[in-house]
């Protein structure tokens, strides 16, 4: 009989469909802050009333805000924020925006908790990978100040203690991870996600796709990750392809975010991913692929290759999608293709000339070693990549 060890999170709370502004000021209440930093989106910020109204709700509450967010979150962003939100002294921290917003405010929490202000005294916090793929977590007291995010994409990283920056010196992202660095609370407000541009959306919810794929492929999990698992699967399968049709209707907007949160249950609660988001995290890094590309590329490939030691697992997905005679690849290929994403490595930018330093910086991922159809180094994973492109 198989055992397993399930953490549970630090998360308190989770709003479904209040109005942003509405809860982040209930959570300021609730967290007794009188002293809110907002980190949020620049275009969302610039281009909308959202931040406005967000500011507006908390009144004197807020103490400052950082909009200056890139993809992959550079180290030096992180610094830059931290720095600002070093003057204003925060008790909160409120993100508004994706998923580069919610892993940069998470780090914040860290910097800030130990005083960090240049970008190479980063280097003893963040995860290390070492030559046989094992990884090290650095030992670090808990940050104090509460995070609360309300995100405007469905990669999921507002559940997750784990947020990734990348070190431009060294073209590698890298993890982050403690237990207090979950946000407090989460803010699930479908109509602010009218904003996102529709690739974004789109993309970023087969990021969340991709969670379940690899949960349900994994030969270590269980019976509850599984079940949340296919329940994304169902939410976001459906949820996509409405929104897609027809960008207005906040049900399935809601529905697609509950299912990113419902893909996240198993990374929460300690189960690795595999290939798939190990070459996401190389593509993301170092080579600026969009966070949510990254897995309408590889999502199908890796299930594939993985379908010789896990298609009794991968049986699961197939019933999830309401197929159980087709192929996980093949259900998760048709999906992707009527999103109208990417599905090669060409389309978003690579060529062949790119595979070699791609498998390299994968083998740097602390999801590599832990694929379910094990691969021995970086030269044995260019033919996956190949196929890919």
């Amino acid at each position: 009989m198989q055992s397993s060890l399930i953490s549970l999170s630090s998360m308190e709370r989770v709003h479904i469909g209040t109005p942003v502004a509405q809860a982040a000021a209930q959570e300021a209440e609730l967290l007794g802050a009188s002293r809110v930093f907002v980190v949020c989106s620049g275009t969302l910020h610039s281009q909308t009333d959202e931040i406005q109204r967000v500011v507006e709700a908390l009144g004197e509450r807020v103490v400052g805000l950082f909009d200056a967010v890139r993809p992959h979150v550079p180290r030096e962003d992180v610094i830059a924020a931290t720095l600002v939100a070093a003057e204003a002294d925060p008790d909160m921290l409120l993100c508004v925006g994706g998923g580069s917003a919610t892993d940069l405010t998470k780090i914040l929490a860290v910097t800030l908790e130990h005083g960090i202000r240049e970008a190479s005294d980063m280097d003893g916090y963040h995860l290390q990978v070492n030559p046989d793929t094992s990884v090290t977590a650095p030992s670090f007291s808990a940050p104090s100040i509460p995070v609360v995010v309300a995100p405007t994409t469905l990669a999921g990283g507002e559940f997750n203690a784990l947020a990734g920056s990348t070190d431009e010196k060294t073209n590698v992202k890298e993890g982050y991870v403690h237990p207090a660095m979950t946000p407090r609370a989460v803010i699930l407000d479908p109509a602010l996600t009218r904003h996102t541009p529709e690739w974004l959306w789109l993309s970023t919810g087969v990021r969340a796709l991709d969670h379940a794929f690899e949960t349900l492929g994994s030969l270590e999990s269980n019976g509850y990750y599984d079940g949340m698992a296919m329940n994304a699967i169902r939410l976001l399968s459906e949820g996509l392809v409405r929104v897609k049709e027809d960008a207005d209707d906040l049900e399935a907007r809601r529905m697609c975010q509950v299912g990113a949160w419902s893909s996240m249950v198993a990374i929460v609660a300690g189960l690795d991913m595999g290939i798939s988001h190990a070459v996401g995290h190389a593509l993301g890094g170092s080579f600026k692929v969009p966070h949510g590309y990254t897995s309408c590329v590889m999502a199908p490939f890796a299930l594939e290759y993985n379908r010789e030691v896990n298609d009794h697992r991968q049986a699961l997905i197939s019933v999830a999608f309401g197929e159980p005679q087709t192929p996980a690849h093949e259900l998760a290929d048709s999906l992707i293709r009527r999103l109208g994403m990417p599905r090669s490595l060409d389309e978003v930018g690579l060529s062949e000339d790119d595979l070699p330093s791609l498998a390299a910086y994968t083998f740097k991922d602390i999801w590599c070693g832990t694929n379910p159809n094990p691969i021995a180094n970086a030269d044995a994973l260019v033919p996956l990549l190949r196929r890919a492109l």
